[in-house]
């Protein structure tokens, strides 16, 4: 079946038709449950339909998970290794069709689109050189004749449930490493990028018949809330990876703690950048720009938060207003525009709410807190003026917000980092060597990611992403993530005729 509009011809190249079945089930597509439609948020028009699973093809795809995890456990840790350099390939050479997909999607500019899909690709081989590197340490006994050493070894499945602002790069920090650690993955993509969840997984379907491997080591999922609780609730899936809100994830941590299972949780973030009066603040302004408005501020990392030093608040408050007057707003497909629409139009009405709640509680709009008229879900860039003390400023609002705070010390700087619940990302300019280690050590930020000179956003895969507090405490990507993806056996063996006891006991 053909495309009701132009712009979505080219999805026929990466698989996807004008109506698609949801569920990758055991080398199957299938799906029983609704039927959904993809909306392109850019004019709130349909892109194409989407049957989602049911309850009933969960269950049938779970079966055929645990068998083929299995096999995919005893396949040696490089072998895993080169079917994801495979994927990576794969990847590569639909990279621009996979990358204006996310954009058509999910709204997000065409470069950050195509970033995002790149981002994907990096994991790929960050993990085909991780395969041969899952080390376990020998360590010293003190018995005689017996050796201490630790075995890593797969958990088993991998549920991994993601969310619209990164409908696929999430999915390639988790199963990239999960993969090669020797796990299965169930995959359930965000109900509102049923499209890329479909295309990813036809990538990854692929390289696995290509290779003649099960194809239920991958397993996905079109659904809605009934599948993320069938996952949550599954005793089968050793570790459940969770992006979404605070409010969601604290409900699936406590489901999946019931059942004694593993949660990687990446929740909510409100992330501050501080600019100290040595800065280079022309730095500072792209920097916040890049922060504030990319991904229409729906990103876990964007810039919520700008705390100024008072001797050059003003200063860098008209810069920056400046530059929020230049930011192009329009077509994410379109070349040029930096901000598309915000994802559905409820995050548009969630975008209106938002900014009377702020003017009630004292913010005073410096620029921007209107909606756009048009069919898609365009608000402009916002910056206010608020007290830091505000109950709004403890909050996440998902939208192109910005707040905007004087400090005079940087003690005064780093309380005002710490006071909100969550701890994702944040960051400092300044040149001078000592605020930059106090800031990155014991009585700095408290975030998981505390950055120096460059934006809150834009996280490179080599290092642990994730945060501290309600942001969830998970770690993903690079560094030694890898170790929450298996398990640890602590392994004594004795090689010789007798049987000393640790700490001297002597028992009989």
């Amino acid at each position: 079946m053909s495309f009701a509009r132009k712009e979505s011809e080219f999805l026929s190249e990466i698989g996807l038709s004008s109506r698609n079945l949801g569920c990758y089930v055991d080398g199957t597509w299938k799906a029983n449950g609704p039927v959904v439609t993809s909306v392109n948020p850019a004019n709130n028009q349909a892109i194409a339909e989407v049957v989602e699973g049911s309850v009933e093809d969960y269950e049938e795809g779970m079966r055929a998970c645990s068998e083929a995890a299995k096999i995919w456990m005893q396949v040696p840790s490089p072998k895993r290794g080169e079917i994801v350099r495979q994927i990576g390939d794969a990847l590569r050479t639909k990279l621009q069709e996979l990358g204006r997909l996310v954009s058509l999607e999910m709204g997000k500019i065409l470069p950050e689109g195509i970033g995002e899909v790149q981002e994907i690709i990096d994991m790929c081989d960050f993990c085909v050189g991780l395969s041969r590197q899952l080390n376990g340490s020998v360590i010293p006994s003190e018995r005689p004749n017996h050796a201490m050493l630790e075995m890593w070894n797969p958990l088993g499945i991998v549920g991994v449930i993601t969310a619209f602002n990164f409908p696929c790069a999430v999915l390639g920090w988790n199963a990239c490493i999960a993969l090669v650690c020797g796990n299965c993955v169930v995959w359930k993509g965000a109900p509102t990028t049923p499209l890329i969840t479909i295309a990813m997984t036809r990538l990854v379907a692929g390289v696995l018949e290509k290779n003649n491997l099960p194809p239920a080591i991958f397993t996905s999922f079109c659904g809605g809330a009934d599948i993320g609780q069938a996952i949550a609730k599954d005793t089968r899936i050793s570790l459940v990876s969770f992006t979404g809100s605070s409010k969601v994830g604290l409900m699936l941590q406590q489901t999946v703690n019931q059942r004694f299972g593993k949660c990687l949780l990446e929740l909510s973030g409100n992330n501050a950048i501080i600019i100290m009066d040595d800065a280079d603040i022309q730095l500072a302004v792209h920097s916040v720009l890049f922060a504030a408005v990319g991904t229409a501020g729906q990103r876990c990392t964007t810039c919520r938060r700008l705390l100024l030093h008072e001797s050059i608040y003003q200063r860098v408050l008209d810069q920056l207003l400046d530059v929020y007057k230049q930011v192009k707003i329009g077509n994410p497909l379109e070349k040029g525009n930096l901000l598309g629409p915000l994802h559905t139009s409820e995050s548009r009405k969630n975008f209106e709410r938002g900014i009377e709640i702020i003017k009630s509680q004292g913010g005073k709009i410096l620029i921007g807190g209107s909606v756009i008229e048009s069919e898609g879900n365009f608000v402009q860039p916002t910056i206010v003026e608020i007290s830091p003390n505000a109950d709004v400023v403890k909050e996440e609002l998902f939208a192109p917000v910005l707040y905007v705070m004087k400090f005079q010390t940087l003690q005064e700087a780093i309380e005002i980092n710490n006071s909100v619940p969550q701890g994702l990302s944040s960051s400092i300019f300044t040149r001078k060597p000592e605020i930059i280690f106090k800031w990155i050590g014991p009585l700095g930020s408290d975030c998981g990611i505390v950055n120096v000179n460059i934006p809150t956003n834009g996280a490179e895969i080599g290092g642990a992403f994730g945060g501290e507090k309600a942001t969830g405490g998970g770690r993903e990507a690079g560094s030694d993530s890898w170790k929450q993806y298996m398990r640890r056996s602590t392994c004594t063996i004795n090689y010789g005729n007798e049987l000393p006891l640790a700490q001297g006991i002597n028992f009989g």
